[in-house]
């Protein structure tokens, strides 16, 4: 293995704090990924991939995507939670990076909930 340069690790360093900005907490939208082992055995880390991914090729910024342990609903991971301003927190089940790049698109983009993967959801929608 040959030796980085400290050009190499400026590079390096700046890459990182890019994937560290979408990250950081204090952004008005939020994305929780479970990520206890049933959820990275289910596919939560491409899923956390492709989430960041989709915010960048879309050009958000106001996004945090962060990860947490395991959320309890093993049978139906990934699972995904949202918080979006002015919509009610959705956590999404069986999410995979195609439903990923639909959260992006249609619940944070076109304001719309993707019914056919909610898990949980406020009473209040039910109305």
């Amino acid at each position: 293995m040959s030796k980085l340069t400290l050009a190499d690790l400026k590079k390096l360093r700046d890459e990182k704090k890019k994937e560290m900005v979408k990250r950081e907490e204090g952004k008005t939208t939020q994305i929780i990924i479970g990520m206890g082992t049933c959820g990275i055995a289910a596919g939560a880390k491409e899923v956390f991939d492709a989430f960041l991914d989709e915010i960048d090729a879309k050009g958000l910024t106001d996004v945090a995507v962060t990860q947490t342990g395991c959320m309890g609903k093993c049978h139906v991971e990934p699972t995904v939670e949202v918080f979006a301003p002015d919509m009610p927190p959705i956590v999404y089940r069986d999410v995979k990076t195609d439903i990923a790049k639909r959260i992006v698109n249609e619940h944070l983009i076109d304001r719309k909930i993707i019914a056919d993967h909610i898990f949980d959801k406020p009473a209040d929608i039910l109305k």
